[in-house]
């Protein structure tokens, strides 16, 4: 199973930073467009989009990237929190719906629980 939180580590990883990459990509097409814009009113709204619209997908997108570096490290939080976000995407229909489902499944799955455990002494003497 952990294959399994490997791969989703890393597909969250990347859609994040895709999501990142997005942000700085409309956040450059949006003020260029104002720029070009003879209106100053419509300048000033397209800024306005522009900065709303970076803080969303950044704000968003931070989040997967904190869960899928705490994925790929086995850390407990990381699994609660990665499994909220699947929750959440399962509203993105349909890659975000796949993504969630293969998430949730393979987070609570009763053999992957053992991995996020932290090893007692008792543990690894035995």
């Amino acid at each position: 199973m952990d294959k399994h939180v490997r791969i989703i580590a890393i597909l969250y990883l990347v859609l994040s930073c895709l999501g990142l990459l997005t942000a700085v990509f409309l956040h450059y097409i949006l003020n260029l467009a104002g720029a070009f814009s003879d209106d100053q009113d419509a300048s000033l709204v397209l800024s306005i989009v522009a900065n709303v619209i970076t803080v969303i997908l950044v704000v968003s997108a931070i989040p997967g990237i904190l869960g899928a570096l705490g994925l790929m490290k086995f850390k407990e939080w990381a699994r609660i929190l990665m499994i909220i976000i699947s929750i959440i995407s399962l509203l993105n229909f349909p890659l975000g719906t796949i993504l969630g489902v293969y998430t949730i499944w393979a987070l609570t799955h009763r053999e992957t629980l053992p991995l996020f455990s932290p090893e007692t002494p008792e543990k690894t003497n035995s």
